[in-house]
């Protein structure tokens, strides 16, 4: 595999370099492939990682429509470390933004509904996305939504 490939397939994944030339590897160059490879592997990691104890986590909110919607989400990680990071923080607003957005009626159906950004990936892939790439059990543990 050339490197402008591993390149590009691990800037729009975030996958490592071994994952991203393994997964280029396993589909002849196809980075479409690749990428649903990865993902399937993502979401294999997520389910191993499901079970971990969540110790640490923040929450996030998203205010919208100027004042007349607000969501806040409790989104659960195992250490301080990854609740710090900056990928776990935007995750965190993002979802917060899909609650006011979409209004869903518990955990659920936020985990089942088509990501607002791209509707190609559930809110569930967003989770698994972020879980292998940190290493960590992370979840939804709580959400409001208010409206006016």
């Amino acid at each position: 595999m050339d490197l402008e490939s591993i390149k590009k397939l691990r800037e729009e994944t975030g996958a490592g370099v071994m994952d991203a030339k393994s997964a280029l590897e396993a589909s002849n160059g196809d980075i479409s492939k690749a990428k649903e490879l990865l993902r399937t592997k993502g979401l294999e990691k997520a389910s191993k990682k499901s079970d971990r104890e969540i110790k640490a986590g923040r929450i996030f909110s998203y205010i919208h429509g100027g004042g007349k919607v607000g969501a806040i989400v409790k989104l659960g990680c195992e250490t301080d470390y990854v609740a710090k990071n900056e990928k776990f923080e935007k995750l965190g607003n993002e979802i917060a933004m899909q609650v006011a957005a979409m209004n869903p009626s518990d955990i659920e159906e936020l985990l089942s509904q088509d990501y607002i950004r791209d509707s190609s990936k559930t809110i569930k892939v967003l989770l698994s996305d972020m879980i292998s790439k940190t290493g960590e059990n992370i979840s939804v543990s709580e959400l409001s939504r208010l409206a006016i």
